[in-house]
């Protein structure tokens, strides 16, 4: 009996050692995989890497790691030379294989999303505009509303205005609702859904022109795309999905 407590007692001090040992080598690997992210996709941060499934080991010695959920932050998003930060993007990867010498990851499949805040999407509209939550019922239709003084926005976007109207626009503010879509996996398309009335003739296309806009997310991880845009009260979420999708390499 003395003998089965003693080998019992060992076995808990080895397994017990090895799941230590375990712990310790994922604590590892997450930090090699967030620096080695990082440089690969160029951010100004490091990102946050959690490898999932016990236990890690064997999933190395297999080369094939069950799953791996990822927090990329210093993801850029452009609009007509404009940079502006995307909150959060965060992406769970599944059946991830480890190949070229443990140089890359690609994961069989991907669910991923991001965020962007309306001060972010500010930043990225017209100059003098503004962009914010438009109420329950246009977040449902998909819409944002974006206000500026109309004649520094229709200036801002690089649009002449006649100086016999410029009286007529000063003091004028553009109050317009922009339906969100998506395009490309990586777009945001801002367009207003109708443009407000001027006393200028012939000014909608140009009016069009500096109020509508795209934004492009640069830094995604390759083969995932996203495809659903949610309007919410923080801002915009955005998710999607993708198949082969490379983590590292």
């Amino acid at each position: 009996m003395r003998a089965v407590r003693i080998l019992l007692i060992i076995g808990v001090i080895l397994g017990g050692l090895f799941v230590a040992a375990d712990r310790l080598a994922v604590s590892m690997a997450e930090s090699e995989a967030a620096e080695k992210i990082r440089s690969s996709q160029g951010l100004r941060s490091t990102p946050e890497v959690s490898i999932k499934g016990f236990p890690f080991l064997t999933q190395v010695m297999a080369k094939e790691l069950d799953e791996v959920g990822i927090s990329l932050k210093g993801i850029t998003a452009t609009a007509s030379g404009r940079t502006v930060n995307v909150t959060e993007v965060r992406a769970e990867l599944v059946e991830v294989k480890i190949k070229d010498n443990y140089s890359s990851a690609v994961a069989a499949r991907a669910d991923g999303s991001a965020r962007i805040s309306y001060a972010d999407l500010g930043k990225a509209a017209p100059a003098g505009a503004k962009v914010g939550y438009a109420g329950a019922e246009r977040a449902a239709k998909g819409q944002v509303k974006v206000v500026g003084p109309l004649l520094e926005v229709l200036e801002g976007a690089g649009i002449q205005v006649p100086r016999t109207f410029e009286s007529l626009l000063k003091g004028r503010e553009a109050t317009v609702y922009s339906t969100v879509q998506l395009e490309g996996g990586n777009t945001v398309k801002l367009k207003a859904d109708s443009l407000p009335k001027l006393p200028v003739p012939g000014f909608d296309d140009e009016i069009r022109r500096a109020l509508d806009y795209d934004l492009k997310i640069e830094g995604m991880p390759a083969g995932l795309k996203l495809d659903r845009a949610e309007v919410t009260e923080d801002g915009l979420k955005f998710t999607g999905t993708g198949t082969n999708v490379s983590l590292v390499g």
